[in-house]
């Protein structure tokens, strides 16, 4: 198996950013960001109000910077941080059963050393894969809007051209698919995705556009993994199938 990892831990939201200086600068960006008033007002408002089980924690309460492998080959991309998972601790996909489903697939299919993440201090750590959402802000009832996720295109621009060796993304629910379809057009991919017809996000979904691939994969939120609409099997295909496809790409 052909991999290009760089050797780096990942267990802070920023640890791997350390050993890349843009990447580094780009997190203390995006952690002062402020483009949102909405997000801005709710963020800060759960931070202070906090839930009873986290009362004696200090939120994080700031926009999320991704966090990874900085070779990762691919890049998993959600929705938006939890009000009281990744606003509260401060990494991506960490304490809340989102993250717990995530976390323990990333681990059974080779990426994560771990099928925990507790907090961004813990021992987690990321070989050849990246975790980001297209919204960096906790939002409102857990939905930002298109006008939010397009500010936040900017972030996901930069960070994916700092990640130079990514390849696939893998898109965790149609918001985040469709936020892949902004970005590839951003980033003025050869084959960039036409206005019409809009390719549709699916459980599965693959779509190459320039040097990437795209996938689709159910969001592993409560009402999709308590359901069964997405179940381990179905996530672990997905991450398989990533892996795959990011050994052979060029």
């Amino acid at each position: 198996m052909r991999w290009y990892y760089c050797g780096m831990r990942s267990g802070s939201a920023s640890a791997g950013a350390r050993n890349s200086p843009g990447l580094s600068e780009l997190a203390e960006q995006v952690s002062a960001c402020r483009r949102c008033p909405r997000l801005v007002a709710w963020r800060e408002q759960v931070a202070r109000e906090r839930r009873a089980a986290f009362a004696a924690q200090e939120y994080w309460g700031r926009p999320l910077p991704g966090f990874g492998d900085p070779c990762a080959r691919v890049l998993l991309l959600g929705l938006a941080p939890a009000a009281h998972g990744a606003n509260r601790t401060g990494r991506m996909f960490t304490g809340d059963r989102s993250g717990d489903f995530l976390f323990a697939a990333l681990w059974r299919c080779g990426f994560a050393n771990q099928a925990l993440s507790r907090d961004r201090e813990d021992s987690l750590h990321l070989t050849g894969a990246w975790i980001t959402a297209a919204v960096r802000c906790a939002p409102p009832a857990n939905r930002p809007t298109p006008a939010e996720r397009e500010r936040c295109l900017p972030w996901s621009v930069a960070e994916l051209k700092l990640l130079s060796e990514v390849r696939v993304v893998v898109c965790l629910g149609g918001f985040a698919w469709d936020a892949a379809l902004l970005l590839m057009r951003a980033l003025s991919e050869p084959d960039a995705v036409p206005l019409r017809p809009r390719p549709r996000f699916a459980h599965g979904a693959e779509l190459e556009r320039g040097r990437y691939r795209l996938l689709g994969c159910y969001h592993p939120s409560q009402q999709n993994t308590f359901t069964g609409r997405l179940t381990e099997s179905m996530i672990d295909a997905v991450l398989v199938r990533a892996r795959g496809l990011a050994d052979t790409s060029r």
